[in-house]
């Protein structure tokens, strides 16, 4: 393993232990189940002057509010991602995804992402929406969407929020596995830290 390849995977054992301790806490402490309430949610935060709204909600993404939201009329170019639950992950057959969060942390460093990445690259507006809960097969798990000038800077911004909400932001992943690595015919289930890693935390690089 590379000196590079080490420190990556330290990283990604890092902030999934972080992730797993602060879950672990919130549960101990009872406040777990009154912070992630569905009946408490959609959240949301928005920049000042408009132009950047971040969200956490239980329910199916509404594809049609990100593109609405991003429109400008000063932009000639609007990308939108969908980052969805494939039903396979290293080899094993996926039977669904599920994500927790530390609400207020989460939609404060979500905000920031968005801010700060829509300054650097000069973007109109910029959404993010992340969602909560059980997310089956096919269905969105997180929107990112950004309106732009030009295709360029569009292109670029929309990656570089995505890569840093899967890197920054308080929000975890379990993926729920169906396979002959079942216990009692039930899927396994394995917290990861919220980006494209195998299970030795190796990189997956993006297809």
């Amino acid at each position: 393993m590379t000196g590079r390849a080490r420190q990556q995977s330290e990283a990604f054992w890092a902030l999934e232990a972080e992730g797993q301790a602060v879950l672990s806490t919130m549960t101990a402490s009872g406040s777990l189940s009154s912070l992630l309430d569905p009946a408490n949610f959609p959240q949301t935060l928005r920049s000042e002057d408009g132009t950047a709204h971040v969200e956490l909600r239980y329910d199916t993404l509404d594809v049609a509010f990100a593109s609405r939201f991003i429109r400008s009329r000063t932009a000639g170019a609007n990308v939108l991602f969908l980052g969805t639950t494939r039903d396979n992950f290293d080899n094993r057959p996926v039977s669904h995804l599920a994500y927790q969060a530390y609400p207020k942390l989460a939609l404060n460093t979500l905000l920031k992402i968005a801010t700060e990445v829509r300054s650097k690259h000069s973007l109109e507006k910029v959404i993010i929406v992340h969602r909560l809960g059980e997310v089956p097969i096919e269905e969105e798990s997180i929107i990112v969407g950004i309106s732009s000038g030009h295709r360029g800077p569009g292109w670029k911004g929309a990656e570089e929020m995505l890569e840093r909400v899967k890197e920054r932001a308080e929000i975890w992943k379990q993926e729920w596995f169906a396979d002959s690595q079942a216990v009692d015919g039930q899927p396994t289930a394995v917290w990861k830290a919220n980006k494209d890693t195998d299970q030795h935390g190796r990189s997956v690089q993006a297809e």
